[in-house]
């Protein structure tokens, strides 16, 4: 199964832990491995646009994605047996342990 883990920052996390591994150390076992499949770093919010189409309108605003305290800062894309395999995964992250990481089931379109 695929999962959209996405890495967040914390703007209310003051004492960071530190993690059990770096993050070259993290893509080795997850890339190395055909775990992760597709990851990259996100520019800064202030590059990012949001998009609605609304009443036949498109509107476009800059900013982050919502309306969120947490910024994305990255992402990456797991292939893993099961949901306890994506959270052993992402709980070894780095940002784990200094952000936040969300993880996403994928729902994939039966074109």
């Amino acid at each position: 199964m695929r999962y959209l883990m996405l890495v967040l920052t914390d703007p209310e996390l003051t004492e960071p832990e530190e993690s059990p591994v770096t993050i070259e150390e993290w893509a080795g076992e997850t890339y190395g491995t055909g775990r992760a499949v597709e990851g990259d770093r996100l520019r800064p919010a202030a590059e990012a646009k949001t998009i609605r189409r609304r009443r036949g309108d498109v509107i476009v605003s800059d900013g982050p994605f919502a309306e969120a305290y947490e910024l994305i800062g990255g992402f990456d894309v797991l292939e893993c047996e099961s949901l306890d395999e994506a959270i052993e995964l992402a709980s070894r992250h780095p940002m784990a342990a200094g952000g936040v990481i969300q993880l996403h089931p994928a729902w994939p379109l039966d074109l």
